[in-house]
């Protein structure tokens, strides 16, 4: 048996939706956006919702849209995806890491006060693997401060943070369709705010600059082409009809995964504060020492696909060399990144499949000695 590490589960209504596109010939700039965008602002909450071709062309947008410039800092985890750090970078904007809880492997906010001094202008924290921020506490800090939050929920579309659904709370935050995703776009990404000015700048921003007057060869600032297009965003819209029944799905193969490996000693299992309704992007365990590498030999072998989720952003090369950064900066995130694997995980996972990668883990852990 071969089980890869994450498929896209699209329906024959998701395929016809992208066919009705093509076949009317309206690719760009069409209605296809806006009701995806409108589903978008439905659902969460948000009353605005600007659609774009990624989660990291959203992130961009959103450091723009807050007027983050070269010399300020902000910020935020290294225990991330990359964008979500380089979207500063792109603006000449200084990441300030500060390490994760060990048990949320979230940004520790009890330490982000430390690191504030007059360069910081906003707080980035991540719902990392779709596990919410304590936002609550985040915000005493953004108030207190006065500084805007944008949130990175890339990978947790429909988690829910004591009730309510994540992103709406701070000034900007931002979701992500890679295939990996709760739902997809193939390539795509979603900016959410409550902010008026903040969403017309986003919209400006990703057609080019484009002035309030509705016309498309006049334009009052720089911008980019972070459009989404029409067979995207269709695809996207046809999943919000049934996004309850998508995250049910992830839910079950998480709870089945959780049932069969809860009594293996030598893992730790993803972890849940008592505020968090987590929708599942990834299934990620940890070992409890340090023979990941073993482990993930054993099961690329086994024709099953396997990930180490997340390597420490300050660590990668160009961080260490523009910023000096190095080992023993922020133990936490580094002891972690080492033990952290991402199993086989999307919502229509079988129970054959599932059984498949538990057997194969269980042998890969006593093959490596544990």
């Amino acid at each position: 048996m071969e089980v890869p590490l994450f498929k896209a589960d699209l329906s024959p209504e998701d395929k016809k939706a992208v066919l009705e596109v093509l076949d009317r010939g309206y690719l760009s700039n069409g209605p296809k956006l806006i009701d995806f965008e409108k589903k978008i602002s439905d659902y969460t909450g948000a009353p605005y919702a600007i659609g774009t071709n990624s989660g990291t062309s959203a992130l961009h947008l959103a450091v723009k849209a807050l007027g983050l410039k070269e010399g300020d800092e902000v910020i935020t985890s290294s225990f991330s995806f990359i964008a979500s750090s380089n979207c500063l970078l792109m603006e000449g904007v200084k990441p300030v890491f500060v390490d994760i809880d060990e048990k949320t492997y979230n940004l520790n906010h009890n330490l982000i006060e430390k690191k504030i001094n007059s360069k910081t202008k906003a707080i980035l924290p991540i719902d990392l693997l779709g596990h919410p921020v304590d936002m609550d506490e985040i915000l005493k800090i953004s108030k207190k401060y006065c500084l805007p939050v944008l949130e990175d929920s890339c990978e947790a579309l429909g988690s829910k943070y004591k009730g309510e659904i994540v992103g709406k709370k701070s000034t900007v935050a931002t979701f992500g369709f890679f295939p990996n995703k709760q739902i997809t776009t193939g390539e795509g990404g979603m900016i959410i705010t409550s902010d008026n000015n903040i969403a017309k700048l986003c919209k400006s921003l990703r057609a080019h600059g484009r002035n309030d007057l509705d016309d498309w060869l006049y334009h009052d600032k720089l911008g980019y082409n972070y459009k989404l297009d029409e067979m995207s965003a269709a695809l996207g819209a046809s999943q919000m009809n049934r996004i309850e029944e998508i995250l049910e799905n992830r839910k079950s193969v998480a709870n089945k995964y959780m049932k069969k490996i809860a009594n293996l000693e030598e893992i730790i299992l993803p972890y849940e504060e008592d505020y968090s309704d987590r929708s599942w992007f990834a299934f990620v365990i940890t070992l409890k020492k340090n023979k990941r590498s073993e482990v993930m030999d054993y099961l690329k072998k086994s024709k099953i696909g396997c990930r180490d989720y997340f390597a420490p952003i300050h660590l990668q090369s160009f961080y260490k060399e523009k910023f000096g950064y190095k080992e023993g900066d922020l133990p936490i995130t580094e002891e972690i990144s080492k033990k952290t694997l991402a199993l086989p995980f999307w919502g229509s996972m079988n129970d054959n499949e599932i059984d498949y990668v538990v057997k194969k883990l269980k042998e890969g852990l006593k093959n490596g000695s544990f």
